[in-house]
């Protein structure tokens, strides 16, 4: 139940005598009290108010307050209902009790009675609405443009639903593929600015003489080519979002232009000197260590602090476990309708591979390689031969270079029946690790389960056979 708004509690009671009592009572509670005499008009108001408590009579003129609390049971309201009964009618209110209502009062009761009833229904709902808030939260496994439902992914949904409504700047971070523009277009999406612009900019992909250009506009002269006037980005996102993806690439000297703009609202466009306002969001990410750029000096720490409000870290597509195939599953579907293809899902081979993978490019890798087979190959089922050579090596290089029982044999067998020696498979899927990690030796290291010192040390000793 929010906690914006007072609780609001329904008294159905035909009795104006007692009505006037029993608000009376709970005026120290400091809740909205409504009340209404018949049991059609109470169904009327719960429909139309939703409260959080009903308070009902059952004997009411138009019907039985066991009718009516029957009806209530399919509705999207669901109120926390205390029946009051008369005496000699306890044997009803149990029963109602078991028809779905949460406590009774016999009257007469006093105050302090009713008040005691009322906090505890009070507290039942708010335990209902938070154990339903829980439960939608795990249960989901799409997130406007994210897919996926594991405990790291959710996390991340909580935060942008916690942080989308706010005006405070977010901070991105997650490794390249991750999904950072998909982060802060939800963020965007989830708060008021939702029908406003959301404007998004790659810092890396601008060369720097232009980015400043790019973000505050230009005026006609500025600089050679600048033959009109050009709103730049901070314009545009007026009362939405501005997105600057790979923050870390902006130079030092427009970081702190950008600063100014944080901090005022305003800026000046290239070449001008009219002072312009406008009220903007700002979202930024990178897929560098923040604190570390501030120490090597490549990134201001006070920009850092201004941006870093809300900070929001994106996991790795290989920490996120089952969601790998619920992606891959959601791609392939999207491809294939796209190319006209007849792909439906993946064999339990291609699915063990994909799941096992440790996806360095995370899922914009992923994307690329379901792609390439949708585009390239056909069929109703992705099949492991489908697959790009590489998630095999990475997949057969993990288990021969970090598998620590001995062998009987100096050589390994390959699918053609050919005897290779084992020193020479293990190199080919060492080197093969790295070269699908760009030459990243650690990370290579981290594919294959074992130290980089290991993988330094085998290179060392075959540079020198």
């Amino acid at each position: 139940m929010s906690k914006q708004r007072k609780s609001r509690l329904l008294l159905v009671e035909d009795s104006l005598a007692l009505t006037r009592v029993y608000k009376e009572y709970l005026k120290p509670m400091s809740i909205n009290v409504s009340s209404v005499a018949e049991g059609g008009q109470g169904l009327e108001q719960i429909e139309e108010t939703d409260p959080d408590v009903v308070l009902l009579d059952l004997n009411l003129p138009d019907m039985n307050g066991l009718e009516l609390l029957e009806k209530l049971q399919g509705l999207p309201q669901d109120p926390t209902v205390v029946v009051i009964t008369a005496m000699g009618t306890v044997n009803t209110a149990v029963e109602a009790m078991r028809a779905g209502a949460f406590d009774f009062l016999q009257k007469p009761f006093d105050a302090e009675r009713l008040r005691v009833t009322v906090r505890n229904a009070l507290e039942k709902q708010d335990l209902k609405a938070l154990v339903k808030t829980y439960r939608e939260s795990f249960e989901r496994d799409h997130f406007h443009g994210f897919t996926g439902s594991s405990i790291p992914i959710q996390a991340v949904y909580r935060i942008i639903e916690s942080a989308a409504s706010s005006r405070a700047s977010v901070f991105i971070t997650g490794e390249s593929g991750s999904g950072k523009e998909v982060c802060a277009d939800a963020i965007h999406k989830e708060g008021s600015r939702a029908k406003k612009p959301f404007i998004a900019l790659n810092c890396a992909a601008i060369p720097g003489e232009l980015m400043e250009s790019e973000i505050f506009g230009h005026i006609k002269g500025a600089f050679t080519g600048a033959s009109g006037e050009r709103k730049g980005a901070a314009a545009m996102a007026h009362e939405g979002t501005l997105f600057l993806d790979e923050i870390g690439e902006m130079d030092l000297a427009l970081q702190s232009k950008l600063l100014r703009f944080v901090q005022t609202g305003t800026f000046q466009q290239v070449g001008g000197n009219k002072v312009e306002e406008v009220d903007v969001r700002f979202v930024c990410a990178t897929n560098r260590d923040p604190l570390e750029m501030v120490a090597k000096g490549t990134f201001r720490e006070d920009l850092y602090y201004r941006l870093h409000v809300i900070p929001i870290h994106l996991p790795a597509l290989r920490e996120c476990g089952n969601d790998v195939m619920l992606i891959a599953g959601k791609y392939l579907e999207e491809f294939a309708r796209e190319e006209g293809k007849d792909f439906k899902g993946f064999t339990p081979e291609a699915a063990y591979v994909l799941s096992r993978y440790q996806w360095p490019g995370n899922v914009r890798q992923l994307q690329n390689i379901l792609r390439n087979i949708v585009v390239l190959q056909n069929g109703e089922l992705v099949t492991q031969d489908m697959l790009p050579a590489l998630l095999s090596i990475s997949e057969n290089a993990r288990s021969v270079v970090s598998d620590p029982q001995p062998v009987d044999s100096n050589h390994l067998e390959s699918d053609s029946g050919a005897i290779r020696p084992l020193w020479l498979v293990e190199k080919e899927a060492i080197e093969g690790a790295i070269t699908i990690c760009d030459g990243n030796i650690p990370r290579a290291a981290a594919l294959l389960e074992v130290s980089p010192s290991t993988i330094y040390r085998k290179r060392l000793g075959w540079e020198e056979e």
